[in-house]
């Protein structure tokens, strides 16, 4: 009853300085909005990251091959043939932590259907690459193992290179050429988009890794692969599966404890730990920035409400004079601050969504907008109005009624 009464006081003081009462929320607007909006883009920055990383594949290691020196100069990792198919089979039956495992190689080549080429990569991989990489046929079918033992000329292709070669026509089935050799589209598959460093993971055709190796890319160094995926059996199992693929490399290729690995692996999972860290740390940054305009808002309305004590003086002394406590006129201006910062909270809230969508639309950007972050958005407006309208609610609540029927 006694809150009530609070708020209808409250409605009608603020009523009845509309323009005030705006200018007073207008630093709470811009601080909400703001929030909302930063904390907005950086989530979709960090969910974009996110999946990415996550449409290489789950649980993933990759192995690469080491580098090779001439003459003083060391050139990067993968540029030396270490790895091979042995490699790979070993990794497979070897490493109890380990679920499948998916060497490839690969190479540039032109394709030619028709009267239509495209420059595009080519994989050599085994059957179990798909499974490996998450990645799905969406028409036709993967390669066989019969494809790979019989290094048969059928291929898979993206879907980048699909609509580039047959646009709206059906490729399964249809004969292309690679290096002016025949190959059979067996399968499409589904679009994976872009990869973590922007390139599109759709721009490819995939062949069976013996085929690759015969008759496409051929290499003085036979049985050789450009790099080895390990799927481990779970995310738990994945630091386990890392250090049973290292020691088993160490071991097939006689490295000791001086001499360096000729191979590195890498866990892709902590890639992606560390990428949505780095979004995380950034998003955090963006929301404290903001939060900076939340705090000057919050001195605007203490500063305000300091005047309306003031100018209420009187009408403070005659409420108190028919008996109104402390306790009254303590809630009377508590509530007024916090109206006032919830209102301004509500205002900027729908200022901020659609400040997160217009940036989406227009410039592209990847936006998240949470229901976590927008309560925490209006509850911190709530603190706001608590925390800066408790000082001039005191001093309100504490003047002497005698003196504050004389004020004039």
């Amino acid at each position: 009853m006694e809150l009530l009464m609070s708020l209808r006081i409250a409605f009608r003081a603020l009523r009845s300085n509309l323009m005030r009462s705006f200018l007073t929320m207008l630093g709470i607007i811009i601080g909400i909005a703001a929030v909302i909006t930063m904390v907005a883009i950086g989530s979709g920055a960090s969910k974009m990251v996110a999946d990415q990383i996550s449409s290489i594949g789950s649980n993933l290691l990759l192995v690469l091959p080491g580098s090779t020196t001439s003459g003083g100069l060391r050139a990067g990792a993968g540029s030396a043939p270490t790895l091979t198919d042995d490699d790979a089979r070993a990794i497979a039956s070897e490493c109890p932590s380990v679920a499948m495992v998916a060497p490839n190689v690969r190479g540039t080549a032109q394709i030619v259907y028709g009267n239509q080429n495209w420059s595009t990569i080519i994989y050599g991989v085994t059957p179990d690459y798909l499974a490996v990489r998450d990645w799905a046929v969406v028409d036709g079918r993967n390669l066989s193992t019969a494809d790979q033992d019989g290094a048969a000329k059928t291929c898979l292709l993206g879907q980048t290179v699909a609509s580039n070669l047959f646009g709206s026509e059906d490729p399964v089935g249809k004969i292309i050429r690679i290096k002016k050799i025949p190959f059979t589209v067996v399968g499409l598959l589904e679009s994976k988009g872009q990869s973590t460093m922007g390139n599109d993971q759709d721009d490819v055709v995939l062949v069976p890794l013996r085929t690759a190796q015969r008759k496409l890319f051929g290499t003085q160094f036979v049985g050789t692969v450009g790099a080895i995926m390990v799927k481990a059996a779970s995310e738990q199992a994945l630091s386990s599966a890392e250090q049973e693929v290292t020691a088993l490399l160490n071991q097939r290729h006689r490295i000791g404890p001086t001499r360096e690995a000729d191979f590195t692996v890498r866990n892709l999972s902590e890639l992606l730990a560390v990428a949505q860290q780095s979004s995380q740390v950034m998003s955090l940054l963006l929301g404290a920035v903001a939060s900076i305009s939340l705090i000057v808002g919050g001195i605007g309305i203490m500063n305000i409400m300091l005047v309306s004590v003031t100018e209420r003086t009187r009408e403070i002394g005659i409420r108190m004079a028919i008996g109104a406590r402390q306790r009254n006129i303590l809630l009377q201006f508590l509530t007024e601050a916090v109206l006032l910062t919830t209102s301004g909270g509500i205002i900027g809230m729908i200022l901020g969504v659609i400040g997160a969508t217009v940036v989406s639309k227009f410039l592209g950007w990847p936006v998240l907008i949470s229901a976590q972050s927008i309560l925490i958005a209006f509850a911190f407006s709530a603190g706001v109005g608590i925390f800066f309208g408790f000082y001039p609610a005191r001093k309100a609540a504490a003047l002497n009624p005698i003196e504050a029927l004389r004020y004039e």
